[in-house]
C-alpha cells in the first residue's frame, strides 16, 4: 500500500468550492445519509468528527440528533472549514482545525466519533485509530468509512482510466492511490487492532449510485475538484482544460449524454472501545 503524498492531502485554491458544489453531491451525499442513519440510534451526547471535509456528515449529523447532542468537526485543512463553516448547519457545531494523528481532545471526551472518507488518508492508520480510540469513553463507538477498490467505483475508474491518454508516460493516479488505495478487510481489521480496539469491527459493505447533472460536471469535479487536479498540474498546469476535456468525453461515451448515473462501493466500518 503506497503511503499519500503531501499533494494528495493539499486541498487548497478553487479546490474546496469545487468539491462541495460538484464532488460532494456526485459521491459524498448518499454515503453521508448511510453513515448517519446508523449512527443517530447511537444516542450519543458528545460526537467528534475527524477529516469532516466540507461538512457534508456534520450537516446530516445536525439535522438528525438532538439539539442538546454536541458536535465538534475537525479537519485537517482550514480551507475546507471555512467552506463548511460558510455553508452552516441547522444548529450551533464546533469547528476546529485538528490533525487525526495528534487530536487536541483529553482522553475519553466523546462517545461517538466518526469519520467519513478520511481514514485513507492517514499516513499512519493504526496511530490514527489509536487517537480515535483515546478521546473515546469506555465502550464509545468509531464508525467511519471508506472506499472499495477503484474497479467498483465506475465514475473514478473511466476518468482515471481516460487520463492515462494525456499523460501516457506517467499517468495520474491519484484516486487509485489514496481514496481507493485502503480498502482490504484484512488490512483496515489489523490497523484497527493495532489502534487499541480489542473486539474485531463490523464491516460492511455498501452499494450506492453515484449521479451527476452531466459529463461535464463529473468530470470538472474530478479533474479541478480534488487534488486529482494538484498531479495533473504538476505534469503540465496548461493542459488541465485538455484533461477535463478528455475525461469528459470518456464519461459520456460510458454514461451517456445528460445526466449520468454510475455504481459505486464503499465499506463502513465500527469499532467498539474496550468498555
Amino acid at each position: 500500500m503506497t503511503l499519500p503524498s503531501s499533494a494528495d492531502t493539499k486541498f487548497a485554491g478553487s479546490i474546496p468550492a469545487l468539491y462541495d458544489a460538484y464532488f460532494v453531491p456526485m459521491l459524498f451525499e448518499p454515503y453521508a445519509v448511510d453513515l448517519v442513519g446508523r449512527v443517530r440510534t447511537m444516542r450519543a451526547s458528545r460526537i467528534l468528527e475527524i477529516a469532516a471535509g466540507t461538512g457534508v456528515v456534520t450537516r446530516a449529523l445536525a439535522s438528525a440528533t438532538p439539539a442538546e447532542t454536541a458536535i465538534v468537526a475537525t479537519d485537517l485543512n482550514p480551507a475546507m472549514l471555512e467552506r463548511a463553516a460558510a455553508t452552516g448547519t441547522s444548529r450551533p457545531v464546533e469547528w476546529r482545525q485538528a490533525d487525526a494523528m495528534q487530536l487536541p481532545f483529553p482522553d475519553g471526551g466523546f462517545d461517538l466519533v466518526v469519520c467519513q472518507f478520511g481514514a485513507m488518508f492517514f499516513p499512519d492508520k493504526a496511530r490514527a485509530f489509536a487517537e480515535a480510540r483515546r478521546v473515546l469513553t469506555p465502550g464509545g463507538t468509531f464508525v467511519f468509512n471508506i472506499w472499495d477498490k477503484m474497479a467498483d467505483s465506475e465514475f473514478t475508474d473511466v476518468v482515471t482510466t481516460a487520463l492515462e491518454a494525456v499523460f501516457p508516460e506517467d499517468p495520474p493516479r491519484f484516486m487509485e492511490r489514496t481514496p481507493h488505495g485502503y480498502h482490504d478487510p484484512r488490512i483496515i481489521a489489523r490497523d484497527v487492532a493495532g489502534g487499541g480496539f480489542q473486539d474485531a469491527p463490523e464491516i460492511i459493505a455498501v452499494d450506492a449510485i453515484s449521479r451527476a447533472p452531466s459529463a461535464r460536471i463529473a468530470a470538472i469535479a474530478y479533474c479541478q475538484g480534488t487534488p486529482l487536479r494538484n498531479e495533473i498540474e504538476a505534469r503540465d498546469a496548461s493542459r488541465l482544460g485538455e484533461a477535463t476535456g478528455t475525461a469528459e468525453a470518456a464519461l459520456a461515451r460510458r454514461f451517456g449524454s445528460g445526466a449520468i448515473e454510475g455504481r459505486m462501493r464503499a465499506y463502513v466500518v465500527i469499532a467498539k472501545a474496550p468498555g
